[in-house]
């Protein structure tokens, strides 16, 4: 497996395919990289090097006590892209890779990145506050919280019917897909599922949203029931100087692997510009 150890001695796994123009991409609680497989594949079978990690605390990567953060997670992300010696990437995130982007391009500039695509992403902030009035409230992520410490398991297998709109009328359900994320959450250290939860719903990326001068494509579904897109893709997208916001229809948190076709055109014809 590829690996590198971050500077507090944790080993991160990530997956580096194919030859070309840099495509990083950072994936969604409680997934791994394995989440990007549709992205990278088609990406890389088009010329372009795509590379994903598996967050600290997630999949293959090491499950530290310490550093479950935003802040940690963008270091981590930097220390990758200093370990593969990257440049001139295109930054993709989903959800909570989202914030993790955001917060690396904040912390670390932009000397390594040239454009940025965040799809559903949690930024600005999601919790609700005097500030941020259209967020949610503490007592959501309370309750994730509850149910990750009392039954994982379960949480992760009923989590997967608003992440992929399968609980709408006429959904069409993979059990497999479904198989995929609880086998993807379970790989998750109970310590870093726990953090992360905090770290994606109270990180406010507000400032960090007005730092990206890069082209940036906002992408997200008018249908998600995680991250309300009125409270983040189209607030993201007027506070990135150089941001463009594609809104899909109908389509859901998982939108990666539901419209995966879409998602894939989308990010190629960005690429391309």
């Amino acid at each position: 497996m590829n690996t590198f150890t971050t500077k507090d001695g944790t080993t991160i796994y990530y997956k580096d395919w194919g030859s070309g123009p840099v495509v990083t991409f950072s994936h969604g609680w409680p997934l791994s990289a394995d989440a990007w497989d549709p992205q990278m594949l088609f990406l890389a079978q088009r010329g372009y090097r795509v590379i994903a990690h598996d967050r600290r605390g997630h999949g293959r990567s090491g499950q530290s006590w310490q550093g479950n953060n935003m802040d940690q997670y963008a270091d981590d992300l930097a220390e990758l892209m200093n370990h593969l010696d990257v440049e001139d990437a295109t930054m993709v995130g989903h959800s909570t890779g989202g914030g993790e982007v955001v917060r690396y391009i904040a912390r670390h500039g932009q000397k390594r990145v040239v454009k940025c695509v965040l799809i559903a992403a949690v930024p600005p902030l999601m919790l609700k506050t005097e500030k941020n009035p259209g967020g949610l409230p503490l007592s959501v992520f309370d309750d994730i919280r509850a149910h990750v410490v009392n039954d994982r398991s379960q949480f992760f297998k009923d989590l997967t019917l608003p992440f992929y709109g399968y609980n709408q009328s006429g959904a069409k359900v993979s059990d497999g897909v479904r198989e995929s994320f609880w086998l993807q959450g379970m790989m998750v250290s109970i310590a870093g599922a726990y953090d992360c939860i905090k770290a994606f719903s109270e990180t406010d990326q507000t400032e960090d949203l007005k730092m990206i001068d890069v082209p940036t494509l906002v992408i997200q579904g008018d249908a998600d029931q995680i991250v309300p897109i009125d409270n983040s893709g189209r607030l993201s997208a007027k506070l990135v100087k150089n941001a463009t916001l594609k809104v899909i229809a109908g389509a859901p948190h998982g939108l990666c692997t539901t419209h995966a076709d879409t998602i894939n055109q989308e990010l190629l014809e960005f690429l391309q510009k």
